[in-house]
């Protein structure tokens, strides 16, 4: 086990291991146990009922936060001509020409969301090696697959806090909700929706208890286990 650090261990010490929180405990002791130097992105982490070896027990959505992320997210697209200018005018950070395409190809990844339109598929379906262990390739499913006219909308909405999750290897969901300089209304709400949304997306195949655990974090800040039948109720 690593060494913990002081105010670790402080912020552990407020937190009851033994106990299951609702949803406006866990949102208090998030903001009480914020100790680092920065304002620490809030995570939600869920473990699920599924088995994500079979195609129907998938689960991947995406949705936009009420009261976005906090943080400046970075958006490339991946167009050409008209696309491009239109990406550009949107706000788009980067705009994937061959040069750039060349520099993703040896791992560059300083960006946050990548969509793309469909005529430059052929060229990011090279870029998978690189991608898709990031969670950063363009995909139809998620929206970030889409016709030029739709850029200005998903390029607003990736930047005001549209977030894509979906569920891992170990069946295991983990995505951001906000920062701990929230409000603590503004965490409830978009921890209920994101609660909402994965309440929606069960799977039909799935047979018994869909959602097992749910843990919150601040980044580099010890887990709160939520209670799993509050929180979903």
């Amino acid at each position: 086990m690593p060494k913990r650090g002081r105010k670790y261990l402080e912020a552990a010490a407020k937190i009851d291991r033994d106990k299951l929180y609702s949803r406006s405990e866990a949102v208090k002791l998030i903001k009480e146990t914020a100790f680092t130097k920065f304002d620490p992105t809030v995570e939600v982490h869920m473990r699920l009922g599924v088995d994500p070896r079979h195609a129907d027990q998938q689960v991947r959505e995406v949705l936009n936060l009420p009261h976005g992320l906090g943080k400046t997210v970075r958006v490339l697209v991946f167009a050409e001509g008209e696309d491009a200018r239109l990406a550009e005018e949107a706000g788009a950070d980067y705009i994937a020409d061959d040069e750039l395409i060349k520099k993703i190809q040896d791992g560059w990844t300083e960006f946050d969301v990548a969509i793309a339109v469909p005529s430059m598929m052929g060229k990011v379906g090279r870029l998978g090696r690189v991608l898709g262990p990031r969670g950063l390739m363009p995909n139809p499913r998620a929206g970030t697959v889409a016709p030029g006219a739709d850029l200005p909308r998903l390029i607003e909405e990736s930047k005001a806090g549209r977030v894509e999750f979906r569920v891992d290897r170990t069946a295991n969901i983990h995505a951001p909700i906000g920062k701990a300089s929230f409000t603590e209304e503004q965490l409830m709400d978009n921890l209920n929706h994101l609660l909402d949304t994965i309440k929606r997306a069960r799977p039909a195949a799935v047979k018994g208890t869909y959602v097992h655990r749910i843990v919150m974090a601040n980044t580099m800040g010890p887990g709160i286990r939520l209670d799993t039948s509050e929180a979903l109720s």
